[in-house]
């Protein structure tokens, strides 16, 4: 078996923070589930017993174990953990992840952060690894952190991302995954040294909603950045304003002279459809793209030849299609931009992507060969808190196999 500890080098500063959070939090005890406490006040009292924890889910996931092994041993150090997956397996339903052998009373008064720590990462590194797999030419940037309640989630999300990306560049090669963070805390995890990003609507909005003007005043400002990406969608005008761009950055500033990079990044409000497009100029443009013609044919081609017999109601079919020709940064849309940028004499001018990429979208947009050259994303999150709950359950006492009903699977592999 695999023991490798993570796929990600140098993070353990970074996830040793948990462990100050968590002390920062107060007393562990307060912190546990009372039943827990209590069972190790009652064990401490009548004679400690060696248990041994199987961790597992009830949904498949990639192992992003880590956070919690790390905790795990810092209080209770003489803990013995064996992986059964190694960072970045890819873990079936139910299947056991670890387990964890060491004094019933010492760990009972820690199962409820160990369980905290798992199952977030998990499920976080499986959708990252799901994104990664179907867009393997695109690049991804971590912009969870607004989306999350605070610095222990970000740094479980990301690091899920991390081993996610890692793992989905291991299958396949030709992966690009996670390049970067939008934050400086979580950055190492992907090999940067800070976060990334140019600039949000504020700043746009700053400069009277000139996207260019606001370009001009981060040039000037921050000068040790080297790829500049404007915003593009502020004021509706997302071709008008990435030719504008483009045209000051390569032909007037003339920065590609000076080792910096441009692109533009289409986050382009879900109520409307981006500069020069409605749903049939979308669904054409999409066609034209693939050599496909009509809207069926080009569903269908993107889905697979049953699409519609295994759709009868239309629910998938209907998501794709707004996926595909919709409103907001739909496949289109970048379409619609990549060719406009090319005609204007920018083929080297990137494209990045916002907004409401998950897994399935990022499936969508891969099978359509949506041109898009980065996406930042904090969908990899878990749709649901519900998906991300690890179950800890103790399988022997002092050595002897026990366990509650309907749990015997647990004592396979050994256990």
């Amino acid at each position: 078996m695999d023991q490798r500890s993570s796929l990600i080098p140098g993070h353990e500063a970074i996830l040793d923070r948990l462990i100050g959070l968590a002390l920062c939090a107060g007393p562990v005890q307060g912190q546990t589930d009372k039943y827990f406490t209590n069972t190790s006040r009652i064990v401490a009292a009548h004679g400690d017993s060696r248990v041994t924890f199987a961790v597992f889910m009830r949904r498949r996931v990639v192992a992003a174990l880590e956070p919690a092994i790390r905790l795990i041993r810092h209080f209770v150090p003489d803990v013995e953990i064996k992986r059964i997956s190694a960072e970045g397996d890819v873990v079936p339903s139910e299947s056991k992840m670890m387990e964890i052998t060491g004094s019933m009373q010492k760990l009972s008064e820690i199962e409820t952060l160990m369980l905290q720590k798992i199952g977030f990462p998990c499920v976080s590194a499986n959708n990252a690894y799901e994104m990664c797999r179907a867009l393997p030419s695109a690049a991804f940037m971590d912009m969870h952190a607004r989306h999350g309640s605070g610095a222990e989630m970000n740094i479980l999300a990301a690091y899920g991302a991390a081993v996610g990306s890692a793992a989905a560049k291991r299958a396949d090669p030709n992966v690009k995954g996670f390049i970067g963070s939008s934050q400086d805390i979580t950055a190492p995890f992907f090999g940067a040294k800070a976060g990334m990003g140019t600039m949000p609507h504020a700043l746009i909005g700053y400069t009277d909603g000139d996207v260019l003007k606001a370009m001009k005043l981060f040039a000037e400002s921050i000068p040790e950045v080297n790829n500049l990406t404007a915003l593009v969608d502020y004021t509706g005008q997302e071709v008008t304003d990435s030719i504008r761009c483009a045209r000051w950055f390569y032909d007037e500033a003339k920065l590609q002279d000076h080792g910096k990079s441009f692109g533009v990044r289409l986050d382009t409000h879900g109520g409307r459809f981006a500069e020069g497009l409605d749903y049939e100029k979308s669904v054409e443009t999409v066609g034209h793209w693939l050599g496909v013609h009509g809207e069926y044919n080009i569903v269908e081609q993107v889905l697979g030849g049953r699409a519609f017999q295994m759709d009868p109601t239309n629910i998938l079919v209907d998501k794709v299609r707004r996926i595909l020709f919709g409103k907001g940064v739909s496949a289109a849309a970048i379409i619609h931009v990549r060719r406009a940028l090319d005609a204007a004499g920018y083929p080297q001018a990137t494209i990045v992507g916002s907004s409401g990429f998950d897994p399935q979208k990022c499936q969508i947009m891969g099978a359509a060969r949506a041109p898009v050259d980065l996406v930042g994303t904090g969908s990899f999150l878990p749709a649901t808190l519900t998906e991300t709950y690890a179950t800890a359950d103790i399988i022997r006492y002092d050595g002897v196999r026990r366990v509650k009903v309907g749990r015997e699977f647990l004592h396979e592999d050994g256990g």
